[in-house]
């Protein structure tokens, strides 16, 4: 149930962020508040059936209290696709589907506008087009070069598309001219090489945008809101320059935009945007320096996901409404609860990109690490139970976390066990991690829906039979424990497990070699090379480490990367051949990598562990000559086992109670936060 906004009578000064819920005036229209719900690809936009399940995914935002809501991206033509038979809005049949989307966001008091983005050469189909005929280097098809009269024909289908949406009842569109799509595929010469009208100077490259923002406000009329997402970073060699994104800006202002909307980062683009590993609110000051040169109100983005970051930008005057995409996606109710001064029941975003962006990318249907209801709204809900049961949960990882709260807020009697002293589980390993502190939040955020669904609360307690007698469901969620590996030296004092590097039991001396490339592996190697406060808790370290520079010195905002020396020199090794870390997440395994990488650390793949003694461990890499790595430590990553042992107890006991495994207990070949909360989420949806 969405929490009780502040009435609409209170004054602005009574509410905890005044400047993040004081409304918008636009001039024809008003928004309540300064929290825009950015636009973000859930998979429902492609297909007709699916619309009544997006509309129910926007109505919880619009109850949640978002000011205005953009669509993920739709496109104004079939050319414009960014896959066969994605999301598009160019025939008069397609309008009568988003009505139902825009009325159910109309009830709720927000605003949407739906966001028109032609793909360019980004469109993965053989049919894409672009301003030259070159290949994305992360597409296999290369586009055609559209002729003058194409040109043309695109700027009347973003036209046409805009009059559809109106007609559909939105609010007004957002036009995609960032992110390295078509529009910015136009202004910037990495990938427009014409020489006609609408190509070679700066001002030609952008006369596709400004033509498109001055016909779609023909075609809508003055009353109708029109965003135009600008990239103020490409992030690309050959972007735009700082004086040219300046320039683009006021064209677009005086062609007939409302608002712009910050973009950051192409998708080829090598520096990571949007990731955990950046720094909350990195991007703001880029948008606070276009400031002073419009007068249109403008959106910062990326990493904003807490309402005190959300009021700092604002109040500091970097922008004058913030841009909530994953975060909305996490908690629905964001807005409502900070409004009420809630803050510490939000369900924070923690950029894990994992279930969201990685899903988009596989072609899945989008959701949320750690809110699986988002996006299966009309599919996942935790109605209150017929039949109030006692359920022991053993184990307060997040699959226990998950399981625990959700049968407490349906009413049942529960239990949560854990031998630890605090909750957690493997998260308290992650939340060390450089990079990864946003998962201190999520445990934040489990502690309070422990204490407002009254979960009974036992740390530091073991259960076994005894303890576990007399309950109606009893859900193990008790983790993993480390595999361990048979070599030479193996139960050598050097060699030591991740758990004990990562829980402070045991320090890494000297040279590291770390045995097993997977995702703990790569997380342990971060741990190693860095020590102290990580430079994902500071943006100017962050941007020296990345080469990302705000004061227009180069083109695509790019600048020498500048990486801060290794803590110590680290081997990261796979038995398996091939490049160490090609099964991480496909959004951000290149950035584990690249981040490796620029801290020396040597990956390597096809090793056969020959043994440990005093001098290191000795090694073959695929089937060459055995090699000796000087290290004083080897930290062992090679897998997990499920930890079943109370399983086997209560098996034997005879025990009565239907006995449940979720999380590490029921498959740990990787360990998997995704996985863990759906699955205990979904389990304790259906006592």
């Amino acid at each position: 149930m969405t929490p009780a906004a502040a009435p609409a009578s209170a004054s602005l000064h009574d509410i905890p962020y005044p400047h993040l819920f004081a409304p918008l005036d636009l001039g024809f229209t008003r928004l309540r508040n300064r929290i825009l719900m950015g636009s973000m690809h859930t998979g429902l936009e492609d297909r007709a059936r699916d619309f009544p399940k997006l509309a129910a995914y926007f109505a919880e935002r619009a109850a949640g209290g978002a000011g205005l809501i953009v669509t993920g991206g739709f496109a104004p033509n079939v050319v414009g696709w960014l896959t066969p038979f994605g999301g598009k809005l160019s025939w008069p049949w397609e309008v009568a589907r988003h009505r139902p989307v825009t009325r159910a966001v109309h009830e709720h008091g927000a605003k949407i506008c739906l966001q028109l983005l032609h793909a360019g050469r980004y469109g993965y189909h053989p049919l894409q087009v672009a301003p030259s005929k070159l290949k994305a280097p992360i597409n296999p098809f290369t586009p055609r070069a559209l002729s003058a009269r194409g040109v043309e024909r695109q700027i009347a289908a973003f036209a046409s598309a805009a009059a559809r949406a109106r007609e559909a009842g939105y609010d007004g569109v957002e036009v995609m001219g960032s992110e390295g799509y078509l529009i910015n595929q136009f202004t910037a010469p990495r990938s427009n090489r014409r020489e006609d009208a609408w190509g070679g100077s700066a001002e030609k490259r952008m006369r596709f945008a400004v033509e498109t923002v001055r016909r779609v406000r023909e075609a809508c009329g003055p009353d109708f809101i029109l965003i135009y997402r600008l990239s103020l970073l490409d992030l690309v060699e050959d972007g735009n320059a700082w004086d040219e994104i300046v320039a683009q800006a006021q064209a677009v202002e005086a062609a007939g935009a409302t608002i712009i909307n910050s973009g950051i980062g192409w998708h080829e683009a090598r520096v990571p945007t949007i990731a955990t590993s950046v720094p909350r609110a990195a991007f703001a000051g880029i948008t606070a320096r276009l400031k002073p040169h419009v007068s249109l109100p403008l959106v910062a983005v990326n990493r904003i996901n807490m309402p005190e970051v959300a009021e700092g930008v604002l109040a500091g005057g970097q922008a004058d409404l913030v841009s909530l995409a994953r975060p909305l996606l996490a908690d629905p109710e964001w807005p409502a609860k900070a409004r009420a001064g809630r803050a510490h029941a939000i369900n924070t975003c923690i950029a894990c990109n994992q279930a969201c962006l990685d899903h988009v990318f596989e072609n899945k249907r989008a959701s949320c690490l750690v809110n699986p209801r988002a996006v299966a709204e009309t599919e996942l809900n935790y109605p209150p139970a017929a039949v109030r049961k006692r359920i022991a949960v053993v184990g307060a990882g997040p699959a226990g976390l998950a399981c625990a709260t959700v049968a407490a807020q349906r009413g049942h009697a529960v239990v949560l066990f854990d031998a630890a002293a605090e909750i957690g589980g493997q998260f308290n390993l992650a939340k060390t991690i450089p990079g990864k502190e946003e998962f201190h939040e999520t445990l934040r955020y489990f502690r309070h829906r422990i204490e407002e669904t009254g979960v009974e609360l036992r740390l530091g307690t073991r259960a076994g039979p005894e303890q576990l007698a007399g309950f109606d469901e009893v859900v193990l969620a008790t983790g993993i424990v480390p595999r361990k590996v048979e070599f030479p030296g193996s139960d050598h004092p050097s060699v030591v497990s991740y758990l004990d590097v990562l829980g402070g039991r045991a320090t890494a001396a000297g040279r590291v070699a770390v045995i097993g490339a997977g995702g703990i592996g790569f997380d342990v190697a971060e741990f190693l090379v860095q020590e102290g406060p990580s430079p994902s808790l500071d943006p100017a370290r962050w941007r020296a480490e990345w080469g990302v520079d705000f004061e227009g010195g180069g083109r695509g905002g790019l600048a020498r990367p500048r990486p801060e020396p290794p803590a110590r020199e680290v081997w990261l090794l796979q038995r398996s051949p091939g490049r160490p870390g090609a099964r991480l997440g496909k959004t951000t395994g290149w950035i584990h990598r690249a981040t490796l990488k620029a801290k020396g650390v040597k990956m390597i793949g096809g090793v056969e562990y020959l043994g440990v003694d005093d001098e290191g461990l000795r090694i073959r890499v695929e089937g060459g000559e055995p090699q000796l790595l000087p290290v004083g430590t080897v930290v062992v990553c090679a897998g997990q086992e499920p930890r079943r042992e109370l399983q086997a107890q209560l098996q034997a006991a005879g025990f009565a109670a239907p006995v449940h495994l979720i999380g590490g207990a029921d498959v740990a070949a990787e360990l998997d936060a995704k996985r863990a909360i759906a699955q205990g989420s979904r389990l304790a949806a259906g006592f």
